[in-house]
């Protein structure tokens, strides 16, 4: 794939590489590319993972069903982010979720034992590699913890701290669309409507389309500890 080299020095495993490195140390492992069409499978959860899959051009999903039946959606990775990369290794190694191609994409595939070699080859992706599973088992935490509020105005409120973080200051420009806030949220578009307007209503957060403006951030933290 022309430019994949390229594009892979933004990735988090080869971060710091050259593109010349990379295609150098690639070529000397070995690796795969596999094309996928929008909505295709690339993997199902409880899947075995043997290879280290990163996406290089498009975007992904992963996807989960609750007890109801519910999907939820965990989040969208984008190109040139690595697939599951804290399953590779370890006794359970299965895909944790579904994962979906939202567009055309294209995937590289490294065996667990191309891993390793790269390992060994440069101290500098061993380092990278432990930096992104860390940073990954951090997002997972942070999403169980949101996943664990019972109602949507909890789910919101939570959501719109983390960005608040963020983005700094008091106002938050959202970035998804409310299809896709719907889905992170695990729930109908009009219920998170209704969801935003409650909040609103009492005085906590001030609407204008995609902005808001928290008007009250102690109330928004005491719906997030209650």
């Amino acid at each position: 794939m022309e430019g994949m080299f390229e594009i892979l020095q933004e990735s988090p495993v080869f971060k710091g590489l050259g593109s010349e490195r990379i295609e150098s140390l690639l070529r000397e492992v070995g690796y795969q590319i596999k094309k996928y069409g929008k909505e295709d499978m690339i993997s199902m959860r409880e899947e075995q993972c043997n290879t280290l899959q990163i996406v290089i051009k498009g975007s992904v999903k992963g996807e989960m069903l609750d007890l109801s039946g519910k999907v939820i959606k965990i989040e969208d990775i984008p190109a040139p982010r690595p697939l599951a990369s804290a399953f590779l290794f370890g006794k359970n190694n299965r895909f944790p979720v579904d994962i979906i191609a939202n567009e055309d994409v294209s995937i590289l595939r490294l065996s667990k034992e191309s891993v390793l070699q790269l390992f060994m080859k440069d101290e500098d992706i061993l380092k990278n590699y432990l930096n992104a599973i860390s940073n990954r088992t951090q997002f997972l935490t942070r999403k169980l913890f949101f996943l664990s509020f019972k109602t949507i105005r909890e789910k919101i409120a939570f959501f719109l701290n983390e960005q608040l973080k963020n983005q700094g200051g008091n106002e938050i420009v959202l970035k998804l669309t409310q299809r896709e806030m719907a889905e992170l949220f695990g729930v109908a578009r009009p219920s998170l409507a209704r969801g935003f307007a409650e909040l609103e209503k009492t005085g906590v957060i001030e609407l204008s389309r995609k902005n808001v403006k928290v008007l009250d951030q102690k109330g928004l933290l005491e719906l997030i500890k209650s």
